[in-house]
């Protein structure tokens, strides 16, 4: 077998300890080991570098092992070669197996270059990538505490959400706030407090709320969760503004970004994030997908497909490049993609065709990336192409076509074609 790494250290993690082994070639083509055990603190790692440097190796590769691969990755980092792969392409056979042989096999996968690493983006990208994880992760919790706050009236007779298109407006706010702190509320006082174009609907907001069943119990439990959906408000605000100073040096492409039909500023924040600025990372656009999570998979055996969904990568990024496609796809000023997932839900259904669109974006921004190009398809203009020109197009290739044939002997002079009209 080819070696690519003459000399390479592999390091099986832990939470509290690791065990790196060094591989070595000797000139008879043999391999040679030395292992060592370190603890996680930064002393030790310190000390895994230095030993790591005394044997001159500075290609290190070590699986993803939880959040615990990190701190090592950050002491390595500066001065050697760490490479991360998924723990499912170096996994041993179970049975006989131990901490020391895990390293020893991982270093020897690595010398042969059996494993393919994982993306790892810089630290700056990392650091941004965990405020944007965390602010997606209270957007969450803000949408629960809202459905939860909704459910509460719910169960306690009071339809009001039937009747007002947001349970958090104006009018509704007011409604809600009266009903959980006056002792004795009455369903008729709340028709005095509607706003606008719903005081058209003062009867049926009244009829919402009589006969409600409220006590003081309810009402307790829906003021603690009206008060955690507005101390997240505030958190997701000052995250916000944290993420206007991280995401400075990248306001060029975040502009960039947003050229492109269903992406905002959030959006493009996000992704940038996830993915970085730099594509020498991934091979090509097919990968980039594929790490994404939106390539259909590939499970072929015997003539016969067993599966073709896409994986389950891509946690984060997955689901704003879905959000992305179904807001490009009701775009009426920018209609490209919108005519595109049009014809593809016609032939594979619309789950197909959104996952489709998906991959069409991030495609965009991985040739964005690479170009410096703001977003300008090469078929846009038989996409967005009014009917009267798109005729006018085909019948001048039409004509070029046959010219052509002419010049080279292979029609006729006197052969003619109907308008294409």
């Amino acid at each position: 077998m080819k070696i690519v790494s003459p000399i390479c250290c592999g390091i099986d993690v832990h939470k509290s300890f690791l065990v790196a082994t060094i591989v070595s070639v000797t000139k008879l083509r043999t391999l040679t080991y030395k292992k060592e055990r370190f603890s996680t603190f930064n002393k030790d790692l310190l000390k895994l570098k230095k030993w790591l440097i005394e044997n001159n190796c500075y290609d290190v590769c070590m699986e993803s092992t939880g959040k615990y691969w990190v701190p090592v990755l950050n002491v390595l980092e500066p001065d050697l070669h760490v490479v991360i792969v998924n723990p499912k392409w170096v996994k041993a056979v179970k049975g006989n197996k131990d901490d020391v042989k895990d390293s020893k096999w991982i270093g020897e996968l690595f010398c042969f270059g059996l494993v393919r690493s994982s993306f790892i983006p810089s630290k700056d990208i990392r650091i941004l990538r965990e405020y944007t994880r965390y602010r997606y992760k209270l957007v969450n919790m803000r949408s629960s505490e809202k459905n939860r706050f909704q459910n509460g009236f719910t169960v306690c007779n009071i339809a009001l959400d039937s009747v007002v298109s947001d349970m958090f407006g104006k009018s509704a706010s007011e409604i809600t706030n009266y009903l959980l702190t006056d002792e004795n509320p009455n369903a008729e006082h709340c028709a005095t407090m509607l706003h606008r174009s719903l005081k058209k609907k003062a009867v049926a907001v009244v009829e919402s709320i009589e006969g409600f069943q409220l006590t003081e119990e309810q009402k307790f439990r829906m003021r603690q969760v009206l008060h955690h959906k507005e101390y997240l408000d505030l958190a997701i605000e000052l995250l916000d503004t944290k993420l206007e100073s991280l995401t400075k040096p990248y306001t060029a492409a975040i502009k960039l970004l947003c050229t492109i039909p269903g992406l905002d500023s959030d959006s493009a924040t996000t992704i940038i994030s996830e993915i970085g600025t730099d594509m020498s990372q991934f091979d090509s656009s097919k990968r980039l997908c594929s790490w994404a999570g939106l390539t259909p998979g590939n499970n072929q055996s015997a003539g016969k497909k067993k599966s073709v969904k896409i994986t389950r990568a891509g946690v984060y990024i997955k689901p704003m490049l879905v959000q992305a496609a179904h807001a490009a796809v009701k775009c009426t000023s920018q209609p490209y993609y919108k005519i595109k997932y049009e014809n593809i839900s016609r032939r594979r259904g619309k789950k197909r065709a959104i996952i489709a669109i998906a991959r069409m974006i991030l495609t965009a921004i991985y040739n964005m990336f690479c170009t410096g190009e703001v977003f300008n398809p090469s078929n846009l203009k038989q996409i967005d192409m009014p009917e009267e020109l798109k005729q006018k197009q085909l019948q001048k290739n039409v004509s070029n076509a046959i010219a052509l044939l002419k010049k080279q002997g292979i029609l006729g002079d006197d052969f003619y074609a109907p308008s294409c009209a």
